[in-house]
């Protein structure tokens, strides 16, 4: 049986053979004619050198098939029924949605592969599931999704990272072998996302074509790119299990996490804007009014050392400056003095809060603002009466030592008890104080990921968003903030259930830039924890002036690290300025077209956000490091609606702004001189896109902005 299938959306389209061997033909570019009959042209025959027949890349890629590359299924029955073959047995579809059904009647294997092509935003969506269909347990080492890509399609961009180092760029031509990049830390990780980018070689921000993946799972996971002999290029992504992690009894199934995947002919920015569109439509949610409410969380301020009339004067002093939401960070719960004891015991320290936090909440609110709350749910350390009452509930291989991570553990969420006591303490903290919202934390790595004494590091991750789906549903209301150490634990999955990410826990500027730049790819701005550190940053030592930490944090869910009402008058007018430039930005910044512009020296850095119209933008340039030229290159910007534009200085660093270049430029651009004065300029859209408008020369670790509207 045979039957060519398109799905089909804007500007991608998705064209399966669905045969006894079903396999995808083609996924990119939308077509604008398409004939099924022709699809047996692109067949290339068989080779000498090989099997008999042709065995393509499938759905499973079956290795008992003939296929001698990574399948999307490796399993046995008891070291039987290892190497199946599946055949055709059921074709679902419905609109954008087709669901492919094959069985295996030798193994009693039903496999079954999902799409959901989205039409507005041509993001595909897709997974697979293994079904048991006859008695006796079938254990699963391996399943994934295998998506096959063109010969062109030469380079692959990943990420990797650290502590206060996310989302670093790393590129590498494939050519013989492939790319596979492994997490086994038991969250999404700072070290490898579960996102990558593949395209022809050279694809850039403003051009060529590319693919981007994103696996939504928040606990280990495996990634591949390969090239085969034949250069067959695919791509494969899976969640990692360990060994005897997953055995699936007769009538269970087992399913990979949803894949988003999409192209673009218009380079990183396309395949960006395709991602952010569909994340806004269909996986984030806010509970209430979209407006992303500038924060000030207390934690660099005041760390453990919780002082209720403190706090309540850093709030005046916070509202003072523009801040809409006022978070009290770790050091609430008794025996949190440090981080060497208090995680698991979720109650009120009476000590630091005799009267509760309740009046403390009152003063917030009073003020103006919303108020949010710490928590670490996952996590236990020994020192505390949870530890005292319930040892057995450490996430653990029982007889075996375990080091800690700073100073803790993780709790076994597989265990009922340890779940509904978590629930039982989120009911008293939400069900007992006015909280807007909650920031949930995850500062370790999973060591001995066992429940019972099986690995579970795939059912702690599933037991986790029960619990994160059972509260957003008793309070629908509070939303919730993802953080792990930073962004150890950011994916699309975890965003389901939550409004924001802590994009990392460095909060220095220079670093932020490729953090934040690395983060855009696949997130849109609202959802980016930016904000403006202190002058002596906390993570690095490195001082930086307000232009620059203010402006790098404008284009995320801005908001400030700091104890305001120990600070200067003059750093709390820096805060209050770049907190009122981002309330007046924010429905551009956080409804706009987001982009980032290829530049010859990575020294400079220039990114922006366009309205959906195309008649006004923001555009941010940040100077990172001294540039290898002595000549700043032209700003071109080629995503503006036809027309004339005035072009306004919004932001310069300090020293121009006070007339103090003299030490980079002798003369600025006359532009910037007619509109400093006032002057209004005028520059046309094309002369903008092709030619560009001329930007001086300026010092490391500062920044301009710029504002294009159209006249």
């Amino acid at each position: 049986m045979s039957n060519i299938i398109r799905l089909s959306s804007q500007k991608n389209d998705l064209i399966i053979e669905a045969s006894d061997n079903p396999r995808i033909l083609y996924w990119g570019e939308k077509l604008s004619t398409f004939s099924p009959e022709s699809a047996w042209l692109s067949q290339a025959g068989v080779t000498n050198g090989g099997l008999d027949i042709d065995v393509p890349v499938s759905l499973v890629s079956e290795n008992g098939r003939g296929y001698f590359e990574s399948s999307s299924l490796e399993g046995h029955r008891n070291g039987l029924n290892s190497m199946p073959v599946f055949k055709l047995s059921k074709i679902e579809q419905e609109n954008d949605r087709l669901i492919l059904r094959q069985t295996d009647e030798i193994a009693g294997l039903e496999f079954i592969s999902e799409f959901v092509l989205d039409e507005k935003t041509s993001v595909l969506k897709t997974r697979n599931k293994l079904r048991n269909l006859k008695a006796g347990s079938y254990t699963v080492d391996r399943l994934a999704v295998t998506l096959p890509l063109p010969e062109f399609a030469d380079e692959v961009c990943n990420f990797y990272g650290r502590w206060v180092r996310e989302f670093q760029l790393n590129r590498q031509t494939l050519k013989h072998g492939g790319f596979i990049q492994e997490n086994r830390v038991g969250r999404t990780s700072h070290e490898y996302p579960p996102i990558v980018m593949v395209g022809e070689n050279g694809f850039k921000e403003q051009s060529g074509q590319v693919w981007g993946f994103h696996l939504a799972w928040s606990g280990n996971h495996r990634i591949r790119a390969d090239i085969d002999i034949r250069g067959r290029r695919t791509v494969q992504l899976e969640a990692l299990y360990f060994s005897g992690e997953i055995t699936l009894e007769q009538n269970e199934e087992v399913a990979t996490p949803w894949v988003y995947s999409t192209f673009s002919a218009e380079g990183l920015n396309g395949m960006s804007q395709q991602f952010h569109q569909y994340v806004r439509e269909h996986i984030v949610r806010f509970p209430k009014e979209k407006t992303r409410p500038v924060h000030l969380n207390i934690w660099e301020g005041v760390y453990f050392d919780h002082k209720p009339d403190h706090i309540i004067a850093m709030a005046k002093a916070a509202a003072e400056m523009g801040v809409e939401r006022f978070i009290i960070d770790d050091g609430w719960f008794i025996g949190r003095d440090d981080d060497f004891g208090g995680l698991g015991d979720w109650y009120l320290d009476e000590r630091k809060y005799p009267n509760g936090l309740t009046p403390v909440i009152q003063q917030v609110k009073d003020l103006g603002m919303q108020f949010g709350i710490w928590v670490e749910l996952e996590m236990i350390n020994k020192p505390t009466k949870l530890y005292q009452q319930h040892p057995d509930w450490l996430l653990e291989v029982k007889g075996y030592d375990q080091p800690a991570e700073r100073n803790q553990y993780v709790l076994d969420l597989c265990n009922p008890d340890v779940f509904n006591y978590l629930v039982e303490r989120m009911d008293w903290l939400l069900g007992n104080h006015d909280i807007d919202y909650v920031k949930w934390d995850m500062n370790r790595r999973i060591v001995q990921g066992a429940h019972e004494g099986k690995a579970a590091v795939t059912k702690q991750t599933e037991a986790l968003y029960r619990l994160c789906d059972l509260l957003c549903e008793k309070y629908p209301n509070v939303e919730f903030e993802a953080c792990s150490s930073g962004g150890g634990r950011i994916d699309y999955e975890i965003l389901k259930r939550s409004q924001r990410f802590w994009t990392s826990d460095d909060n220095d500027a220079l670093e932020r830039q490729t953090i934040q730049r690395g983060f855009s790819y696949f997130y849109p701005p609202e959802v980016m924890g930016a904000h403006i550190g202190g002058y002596h940053c906390h993570t690095t030592y490195r001082k930086l002036d307000a232009n620059f930490r203010g402006l790098t944090a404008l284009f995320g869910h801005m908001g400030v690290e700091l104890d305001p009402v120990k600070e200067g008058e003059e750093e709390r007018q820096n805060f209050a300025k770049y907190i009122a430039l981002h309330k007046s930005l924010r429905p551009l910044l956080h409804n706009g077209v987001s982009f980032r512009l290829d530049r010859k020296d990575p020294a400079s850095l220039v990114n922006g956000v366009v309205n959906k119209e195309g008649s006004q933008a923001v555009v941010l340039i940040s100077q990172l490091a001294m540039l290898d030229y002595l000549g700043q290159e032209a700003l071109r910007l080629p995503y503006l609606a036809e027309g004339d534009y005035q072009v306004e200085i919004f932001d310069l660093p300090r020293n121009f702004a006070e007339g103090k270049f003299g030490h980079l430029m002798k003369k600025l651009p006359q532009w910037m001189v007619k509109a400093l004065e006032g002057e209004k300029v005028i520059i046309n859209s094309q002369w903008l896109a092709k030619v560009g408008l001329g930007l001086p020369l300026i010092d490391p670790a500062s920044a301009m902005l710029l504002k294009f509207t159209r006249v």
